[in-house]
């Protein structure tokens, strides 16, 4: 009986080993700078994203906002010059970051506003991104049809960013944003932005090799 469970926890393994090596996707370019344990800082290269904001839980906005931007991904866009869609390649990781329910509508391709008090486990309105392919440029990616999603040039950006695994229950993501916060605190860090939650894996993906970070970020360390 041992010996069976055993070649199933095998084959469960080499199945989701080799689904993982099938849909191996473009992540964004970074170098890590500090190393320490499940903890990063990274410094992200300048990155371009399809965004839209969704109301709703974490996982009611997420649900939304990878709707909106899948359906430009696979062919709700133009591309630019002609009448022409095209497909979009997938990437990692799907990012959800709480917002404040206020908008600068005079800076339509700036970060909005936010509020320091946000918590992902009760936020009620999120900006949900994808980072694009590198191949594209603002000027030759697709534009979308659907004005909910747009496109956004991100700087390059420095981060403090915790890895962790299985699933994201709200309370979960709370306890590791807090560690992320604190870990920030105590070497100094200068906190920036809300924390975010990315997500790397798609929902089939068994809970023990799911890839999750929280990351926040910070100034120049």
């Amino acid at each position: 009986m041992m010996m069976k469970n055993c070649f199933h926890l095998l084959f469960l393994f080499l199945a989701c080993f080799s689904c993982r090596i099938a849909m191996a996707i473009e992540e964004p370019r970074y170098e890590v700078l500090v190393s320490d344990a499940s903890f990063e800082i990274r410094r992200y290269a300048p990155m371009l994203v399809a965004e839209t904001f969704a109301e709703g839980d974490m996982d009611q906005a997420s649900n939304k906002g990878f709707r909106f931007i899948a359906d430009y991904i696979f062919g709700n866009n133009q591309v630019p010059g002609s009448a022409q869609k095209s497909k979009i390649a997938m990437t990692a990781p799907v990012t959800v970051e709480p917002q404040s329910s206020v908008i600068a509508m005079t800076a339509p391709v700036s970060m909005e506003p936010q509020s320091a008090d946000l918590r992902l486990d009760s936020a009620q309105r999120w900006r949900v991104h994808f980072v694009m392919p590198s191949i594209y440029t603002l000027e030759n990616i697709p534009k979308p049809r659907n004005d909910a999603v747009r496109l956004r040039q991100i700087p390059s950006k420095y981060f403090v960013v915790y890895k962790y695994s299985w699933l994201n229950s709200h309370a979960r993501v709370q306890q590791k944003t807090q560690a992320v916060l604190e870990w920030a605190q105590q070497r100094s860090l200068q906190v920036l932005g809300t924390p975010q939650l990315a997500r790397y894996d798609p929902p089939w993906t068994p809970p023990m090799f799911r890839r999750n970070e929280i990351m926040v970020e910070i100034a120049q360390p």
